[in-house]
């Protein structure tokens, strides 16, 4: 080909409707040398045979900006890149058969509305009127998003792609990429049929064939995609008259309807129907030996197996009597990826320098065009305008193996539309990571979580509790748990707890220029030798990209710790930030940790240890602990006098018995949230975010804008500082009745939304509702009344005083 690009800025790799809004954004950002590769025709993968829908709900905070965003740029796409595009905006109406379900609408109206979305709840009665052909006896209630529709795939995907090439990208049909090589200088070689092409960046946008592709990579530093294939069917029927005449009356299609409590959606198709079931009887592809995945399945579909969906049918005739008056006219049923929670991967390829990753897209034609702008965003600034950590290919670790992918997609795929209840813990492909001290733990009565692939007792349950799965299906604060996490935290209060914390992340960076290194990546001080402290790093913005506790063990000796699933996010900074010389050495998974804290944690020790429990808070000292080697730093979470007990993992389980037969109780995650909030402690990737500055998020104490070292973003908060700040972080004390506020509930004054939250939970110290959040500056003045908005109920809500609720003087912490 004489036209063969041998060079490019970017090459995106997979031509379905995500590959061609990356090319487009970035074209509109002005880097119009790009090229996308796709190995038959654009859409011949998941995006040809989608239903098209493109609703905006979502419970997730960014992929609710996401899917808003696609809605406002697929409204004006069509006039903007003169191609025309069916894009019917419907209006979709989504049932709620319970209280719970209500609440759940309650909440993301709320953070619709925040973002500009006018959501409305509506009764079964108003539904009728909008929808006649609806059957509401046994609803409680409708969420109306009049934003809702549905696009033609196709047309978007070329609309898209015009709209790049127009701007001067470059897309290359029936060119499959087939290798990549990656320089001593990070740049790249992308192998295809027709020829090399060098690049600075590479994309892996390739939809279902994204695992293939990823393998790739793994020369240079890359891991296997956690992603895998469901087999999705939607069916069309024959054309109803009642439909074409209410079509035909009010000049337009009825809304989108989603029960979303039976788990399936029901469309509007020309003057028919489209039913989309979720079904728990659901199937995986390409999972086993006897099915493997073909070298190609452009354009293809597999079998129709109706069985499987028969009583999502039956259900669906039922709501929409309707619908039964009409024969299936086709059955369409296809492969679409799934991660392993459902959430599509986009943003930096975990370990590799200059690669990054769009695909594994559920909802592919609602997202698109959001993922393309935040993709964009990310290779062209190096952030987001939205904290993205809900999509970031980098939340995932090493625990993710194929067992595990298969697993929890078909757990996501039947539950898709499943609420994510505060205190619920899914079943599917548990125990991938475990503490040494796990058997104990649960033999204690350990409920246990999942902390980036480790299990954690979120609390230790009493003969006789009820730790079945139904029992955490609520809102609400009270359950089984309630009284235990009383206890915990009282224990922790009065006398000693002890907890068990696999999964910290843990880096070791030594060699020559490792401490001017660190001083020119975060914003604040380094501790001196023997001692911790808390380090930020932010991003060039000033905002917040992630907390690390650094442990100095020498000049050019640090520990790095951070939370557990930052591991990779983290990972990637320092590794990125050290000179040659420098090395950064993952630990995570060879040491384990107790906390061990309360006013008698000394007693506790001190009949176990050689240590020196006389020194002061934020010091750290080897010593040996029930005769085994430990590491012990004077630091508590929850804010009490503690230590964290660092071993190896094959010392740690003498060490934990040796604890719990001194007295300690053994306490769990929940108790700890609720301790670290009556602290005001920030927790990452909900108080700590790129959503906030540094600046904002109240931690100026720990930026030092004096030192000589350049850190990323010293010049944003310097300009930040002399402008103010326009949000700041608070600590409310809530009236909030039985459900304390979840992250992202909306503040309140005098009708106007005033701010968020970014955590919330119940002190038991205190015995009050509290909640974190960042509110209008001019606000963050204590005694100020708010109101919290809670599932729904606006709650009374008063700023306190820029200090922690308890122990204001951290005088028990430092005893």
């Amino acid at each position: 080909m004489s036209d063969f690009p041998t060079n490019a800025r970017v090459v995106i790799i997979g031509g379905g409707v995500v590959g061609t809004s990356s090319l487009f954004h970035l074209a509109k950002r002005g880097w119009t040398d790009c090229v996308l590769l796709e190995k038959n025709e654009l859409t011949a993968g998941s995006t040809w045979h989608a239903a098209g829908n493109v609703p905006t709900f979502s419970n997730s905070w960014a992929i609710m900006n996401m899917q808003r965003y696609s809605t406002e740029l697929y409204s004006g796409l069509a006039e903007e890149v003169d191609y025309p595009m069916n894009y019917h905006v419907s209006g979709s109406i989504r049932l709620a058969h319970s209280k719970e379900r209500m609440q759940e609408f309650e909440h993301a109206m709320a953070m619709g509305k925040y973002q500009g979305i006018p959501m409305e709840m509506w009764t079964p009665e108003q539904a009728k009127e909008r929808y006649p052909f609806l059957e509401t006896h046994d609803l409680e209630g409708v969420l109306y998003d009049p934003t809702d529709g549905d696009i033609d795939p196709a047309q978007l995907t070329q609309a898209l792609a015009k709209g790049a090439r127009d701007m001067g990208a470059k897309i290359i049909r029936f060119c499959p990429a087939t290798n990549v090589t990656q320089h001593d200088d990070g740049t790249w070689t992308v192998h295809t049929d027709q020829g090399d092409i060098a690049c600075d960046y590479v994309v892996n946008a390739a939809g279902y064939y994204a695992q293939r592709v990823g393998e790739w990579f793994k020369p240079f530093g890359g891991r296997t995609v956690p992603a895998m294939v469901m087999s999705h069917q939607y069916l069309l029927t024959d054309e109803v008259p009642e439909v074409e005449a209410w079509s035909k009356e009010h000049g337009g299609k009825l809304p989108l309807l989603r029960d979303v409590d039976i788990s399936y959606y029901l469309r509007q198709e020309k003057n028919g129907f489209n039913l989309g079931p979720y079904e728990p009887n659901c199937k995986g592809h390409w999972m086993t030996e006897d099915d493997p995945m073909p070298e190609d399945f452009s354009f293809q579909l597999w079998n129709d197996d109706l069985d499987r969906i028969e009583d999502i049918m039956m259900d669906a005739m039922e709501r929409v009597p309707l619908m039964a008056t009409s024969g299936v006219g086709r059955v369409i049923n296809g492969p679409i990826p799934y991660a392993p929670d459902g959430l599509p991967l986009i943003g930096p390829m975990p370990g590799v320098k200059n690669a990054f990753e769009a695909h594994s897209f559920t909802f592919g034609i609602a997202q698109g065009g959001g993922a393309g702008k935040v993709l964009a965003e990310w290779i062209v600034d190096g952030h987001t305008e939205w904290d993205m950590w809900a999509v970031d290919p980098r939340r995932y670790t090493d625990y993710t193996d194929q067992d595990y992918c298969n697993q929890k997609g078909m757990e996501v795929y039947g539950n898709e539309y499943a609420m994510h209840f505060p205190h619920h813990e899914w079943p599917a492909a548990r125990d991938k990571k475990l503490s040494p001290v796990h058997a104990k733990v649960k033999e204690l009565g350990g409920v246990m979580g999942v902390y980036n692939g480790w299990e954690r007792a979120n609390w230790f349950a009493q003969p006789g509790d009820d730790t079945s799965l139904e029992a955490t299906h609520t809102w609400g604060r009270s359950g089984p748990w309630e009284q235990r996490i009383k206890e915990e935290c009282e224990a922790v209060r009065d006398h000693c707890g002890v907890l068990d914390l696999p999964g910290f992340s843990r880096f070791m960076v030594k060699g020559e220029g490792a401490a001017e290194a660190l001083r020119g990546l975060v914003a604040g001080g380094l501790p001196k030798v023997g001692r911790i402290n808390l380090v930020y790093i932010s991003d060039d913005r000033g905002r917040i990209l992630t907390e690390m506790s650094c442990l100095r063990l020498g000049e050019d000796e640090f520990v790095m710790i951070t939370a557990a699933t930052a591991q990779w996010h983290d990972r990637d900074i320092l590794v990125n930030a050290m000179p040659a010389g420098v090395s950064v050495e993952d630990v995570t998974t060879t040491r384990d940790t107790l906390i061990v804290t309360g006013p008698k944690s000394r007693d506790i020790l001190s009949g176990l240890t050689d240590a020196d429990l006389t020194t002061g808070w934020l010091t750290h000292q080897a010593a040996t602990v029930a005769g085994q080697p430990a590491y012990l730093i004077r630091v508590s979470f929850a804010g009490e006098l503690g230590w964290e007990v660092h071993a190896l993992n094959e010392h740690m389980p003498a060490i934990y018995d040796a604890i719990i037969d001194a007295g300690a109780k053994p306490f769990g995650m929940y108790a700890l949230n609720s301790l670290r909030i009556e602290k005001g402690y920030r927790a990452w990737k909900g108080d700590l975010s790129t959503d906030y500055s540094l600046l904002e998020g109240g931690l100026g104490r720990f930026v030092k804008l004096d030192k000589p070292q350049d850190f990323p973003g010293k010049a944003a908060i310097q300009n930040e500082k002399q402008q103010g700040v326009k949000k700041s972080f608070v600590t409310l004390t809530v009236d909030a009745g039985d459900c304390d506020a979840p992250y992202m509930s909306c503040i309140w004054q005098n009708g106007e939304i005033v701010g968020e939250t970014t955590s919330g939970a119940w002190g038991y110290r205190v015995g009050k509702s509290i909640a974190l959040g960042m509110i209008k500056a001019e606000l963050a003045n204590p005694g100020t009344e708010l109101e919290v908005e809670i599932y729904g109920r606006k709650c009374r809500a008063v700023v306190e005083e820029d200090q922690p609720l308890w122990d204001p003087q951290n005088e028990r912490l430092r005893a």
